[in-house]
């Protein structure tokens, strides 16, 4: 045998004996791939597979680890909201039955007999006011739920913001005398030209000043439109008892509600819906506060180009 056929045979055994080592890493790599996606079937989505970058399999690997990581992210969302769906539940069946069963005991009080006259015509309007406000936080609930959905569509088109804001601000007038609350509104002479939704926006003004209303406990409101460089901002300010710094955080989550100094009446979901409405709008809906000196809601909207 001479020296080329020496070296040849050298070279086929080296590379037969690298061969085979490498086609045993490679089955022992499939072997934890298989035992690997066995046990990420079995629940455990913290399972990693290791592989260097000059491996065969490493591709495959690598995909496989991203599978999971997005398997197991998903797993997390599907529990968050399985979590916040418990919590709605929860607040729904309160905030219905307490009204529902006041309700109930008006209206048996009226069917036994027990009270007549005058005091019976005052318990069917109080079973009357409190079927209202039930019916109010249903609708409320309900928009919300499409709101959060894909079901819920705006129309945008080029308003006059200006003008649409007075008569906005017509309606409320009577109501802010009736509550002896004090107003101011602040909107510019000149035409304030804005896309949106216009009923969106109506929606959004009466939110604001419906809580302001009911929960600031303010004998003096201000509405003021000003027109900035690359936006408009429409704000609504009270003299109010303010809101904690660790209620401004969530003022304007579902459902949620301020309980210090703020009132409970309401269904807690009006700033939410407002919020959403904004968003939907391409805007946004901020609060500033100061607990004793009142809150300002500030609905801001891009300028048009």
């Amino acid at each position: 045998m001479n020296i080329s056929n020496i070296i040849l045979f050298a070279i086929t055994v080296i590379v037969s004996v690298s061969a085979v080592f490498m086609l045993r890493r490679e089955r022992r790599q499939i072997r934890e791939l298989v035992e690997a996606l066995a046990d990420v079937k079995n629940g455990n989505g913290n399972r990693r597979i290791l592989a260097r970058t000059d491996q065969a399999l490493s591709p495959l690997v690598y995909e496989i680890n991203d599978i999971v990581c997005m398997y197991e992210e998903k797993i997390v969302i599907l529990q968050q909201m399985e979590e916040t769906s418990k919590q709605l539940m929860t607040d729904i069946s309160h905030d219905v039955r307490t009204p529902l069963t006041t309700l109930i005991g008006y209206l048996d009080a009226v069917h036994r007999g027990s009270v007549t006259g005058i005091e019976r015509e005052k318990y069917i309007e109080t079973a009357r006011r409190k079927a209202y406000d039930l019916k109010e936080y249903i609708d409320a609930l309900f928009d919300w739920s499409k709101l959060s959905s894909d079901e819920f569509s705006v129309t945008i088109k080029r308003v006059e913001l200006a003008e649409l804001t007075r008569n906005i601000m017509i309606d409320w007038i009577p109501i802010l005398e009736d509550h002896k609350i004090e107003y101011s509104i602040e909107i510019p002479e000149c035409a304030v030209t804005v896309n949106l939704d216009s009923d969106s926006y109506r929606r959004i003004i009466n939110n604001l000043l419906q809580n302001s209303i009911s929960h600031s406990h303010a004998d003096c409101i201000v509405v003021a439109l000003i027109e900035r460089e690359a936006e408009i901002q429409i704000s609504v300010a009270d003299n109010g008892v303010g809101i904690q710094k660790e209620d401004l955080t969530r003022i304007f989550s579902r459902l949620y509600k301020c309980d210090k100094g703020r009132g409970e009446r309401g269904s807690g979901l009006g700033l939410s819906i407002a919020c959403r409405l904004a968003e939907k709008m391409g805007g946004r809906l901020t609060v500033d506060s100061t607990v004793g000196q009142g809150a300002t809601f500030i609905l801001t909207l891009p300028v048009p180009r």
